[in-house]
């Protein structure tokens, strides 16, 4: 069904992309121009202040879209600028050449596309009944909000819905939140410091090809409730995770809850040696509770990750909020993670999949290595994870980055082949598997982290 519908979605798109090619030329008359301030990075890494006089496309793209339904960006030597989101409605389609640079106005901090009914359930589950924006197509395009590399971002810190009144948690360049049918496809994502490109609420959807340049958040970053998704051929430098999907999440990065299921993975990509980069896939489930007291079961399951390669890390495990305190914001009892598949894994370098979550289905299999590891390397590890994060010489100040005092039980655990340098391991699981508890550090804080009590179990 999801093929089908998607594919609907592509081909309606398709077919009104050539009739707009020379039609945003007509609404020239509606673009502005102004001049302003940006900042970009000198030979030692400095902000440089620069004056621009750009042309801005808000209102000549809107003029399009409600007159067309549609809008193509073609190919320009000046990048198109925005100073607010681009706003699409159920049925429209927003498409750019390759090479076309979309940038955000220094200061405007919002996304720079995004749904029109976009709702944020923060403080419950989101009710039966929401009428969501349906079939929406983004493709193409260098989308950049400035943040290259200099201090402040060019006051772009954040992708909210809105300049004023934006719903809270909202935090994408491409910011699609309480869809249906919704592809973004083939996009290049360049210094932004929010995800790359942000879904919550979202049924039937396929994220297919992002380019990831110089990105300081997340690439494509799903919150719950999610379902029946493909994200695929992402790849680049991140700073943050290369994808996630959240159902639990950090009440400022999250504009609902809830389970995310029936997603597929597949054909991603870290960035090459010598770029800095984090190269990690993260699936955090959790249990919600709102302020009233109630509480939603974030699980994640029936999850397919496939043709990754050169992923640093797979983290599947808890994680309290650093930004607003741990004890203000944390999720009430481990996340529960079933039936997630793994498979054709590739690394040049070493990588991990961590697992600090309650497990119930979990297979790895067709591993290549193309490296020699080292004798303490470990391919899985499943156990509660301790970290310190110092804030600091005093180490008062210093916080807890993991969940170390939590048990950890993984059952229906399976690593099927792996192959080291191209052959066939029999020992793998010996080799690359640990299961192991966490402990107290009596030296601490002389030597970090502090450890903790939670055990690691792992079951048939």
């Amino acid at each position: 069904m999801i093929r089908f519908i998607l594919g609907a979605v592509s081909i309606f798109c398709g077919n009104v992309v050539a009739s707009a090619a020379h039609k945003i030329e007509d609404y020239r008359g509606l673009v502005r121009t102004d001049t302003w301030v940006e900042n970009w990075p000198d030979g030692d890494g400095k902000a440089r202040p620069l004056e621009v006089k750009g042309e801005l496309w808000n209102e000549a793209i809107q003029a399009a879209l409600a007159e067309q339904g549609t809008v193509h960006l073609p190919a320009r030597a000046e990048p198109y600028y925005l100073a607010a989101p681009v706003i699409l409605k159920s049925g429209q389609s927003l498409t750019a050449d390759p090479t076309a640079e979309i940038r955000l106005v220094p200061g405007t901090n919002t996304c720079m596309v995004r749904n029109e009914r976009v709702i944020g359930f923060g403080d419950g589950p989101v009710p039966d009944g929401v009428q969501p924006d349906t079939d929406i197509l983004i493709e193409g395009g260098i989308w950049t909000t400035l943040a290259n590399g200099v201090p402040g971002a060019n006051g772009n810190l954040r992708g909210a819905s809105a300049r004023q009144n934006w719903v809270p948690g909202s935090n994408g360049v491409i910011l699609l939140h309480n869809v249906r049918r919704v592809i973004v496809r083939n996009i290049t994502v360049r210094g932004s410091k929010a995800f790359g490109v942000h879904l919550a609420n979202a049924r039937e959807f396929m994220v297919d090809g992002v380019r990831l340049d110089r990105q300081e958040r997340d690439g494509v970053h799903v919150n719950g409730p999610a379902s029946e998704g493909v994200i695929r051929h992402v790849s680049g430098d991140s700073h943050d995770d290369t994808v996630a999907l959240n159902a639990w999440e950090w009440k400022n990065y999250a504009p609902s809850f809830g389970p995310i299921h029936h997603i597929t993975i597949e054909h991603i990509a870290g960035a090459p040696d010598g770029k800095r980069s984090t190269d990690a896939i993260r699936l955090l489930p959790g249990v919600k509770r709102f302020t009233n007291g109630s509480t939603l079961d974030c699980d994640i399951h029936d999850i397919v990750l496939r043709d990754i390669t050169d992923i640093r890390e797979f983290k599947f495990y808890d994680q309290p909020n650093l930004e607003l305190g741990r004890e203000n914001d944390f999720s009430i009892a481990l996340g529960r993670l079933r039936r997630i598949e793994l498979q054709r894994l590739a690394f040049t370098r070493p990588g991990s999949i961590k697992i600090a979550a309650e497990v119930d289905g979990l297979g790895v299999d067709d591993v290549n290595l193309h490296f020699t590891p080292s004798p303490s390397f470990k391919l899985i590890e499943i156990g509660p994870m301790s970290a310190t994060f110092r804030f600091g010489n005093d180490p008062s100040h210093w916080v807890e980055i993991f969940s170390p005092d939590r048990n950890v039980t993984v059952r229906g655990f399976r690593l099927g082949k792996v192959n080291l340098n191209g052959h066939p391991l029999a020992d793998a699981e010996s080799r690359f598997l640990s299961v192991k508890n966490q402990q107290i550090n009596p030296d601490y804080p002389v030597t970090t982290p502090r450890g903790g009590i939670g055990k690691a179990t792992l079951l048939p």
